[in-house]
C-alpha cells in the first residue's frame, strides 16, 4: 500500500519561501508519476506541478511557473515542492500524489491513485 506524508507547511509572509517535502513508502516508485495539488478554502483542488520518478521530466500549472520548482530524491524517496516568492493566493491545504501509469500529464488532469493528507500553507500579505 503506498502511503505518502507530506510536511514543511506553515505561516509565512509573501514574498517568503517555502520547501514542502512527500515521504513515500510502500512500493518501488520507479514507474511512477509524482505530483502536488492544492485546495484553497471555497475552491476546488487544482494541480500544481508534478515529475517523473524516473525521468526527472517536470510539468508545472500556469502559476507555478518560474515560482516553484518540484525535484525528488530517489534515495530517500522523497519528493519537494520548493516554492518561492509566495503569494497570498498561494494559500492552500497542499497534497501530494502518486500515479502509478508515470505519465506527469495524465496525473495532472485525472485523479491520481494515491494522496497524502495534506499540509496547510498560509501566506499572509
Amino acid at each position: 500500500q503506498v502511503h505518502l506524508v507530506e510536511s514543511g507547511g506553515g505561516l509565512v509572509q509573501a514574498g517568503d519561501s517555502l520547501r514542502l517535502s512527500c515521504a513515500a513508502s510502500g512500493r518501488t516508485f520507479d514507474t511512477y508519476a509524482m505530483g502536488w495539488f492544492r485546495q484553497a478554502p471555497g475552491k476546488e483542488r487544482e494541480f500544481v506541478s508534478a515529475i517523473g520518478w524516473t525521468s526527472g521530466a517536470t510539468s508545472y500549472a500556469h502559476f507555478a511557473r518560474g515560482r516553484f520548482a518540484i525535484s525528488r530524491d530517489s534515495a530517500k524517496n522523497t519528493v519537494y515542492l520548493q516554492m518561492n516568492s509566495l503569494k497570498p493566493e498561494d494559500t492552500a491545504v497542499y497534497y501530494c500524489a502518486a500515479d502509478p501509469r508515470g505519465n506527469i500529464y495524465l496525473l495532472a488532469i485525472s485523479e491520481p491513485d494515491y494522496w497524502g493528507q495534506g499540509t496547510q500553507v498560509t501566506v499572509s500579505s
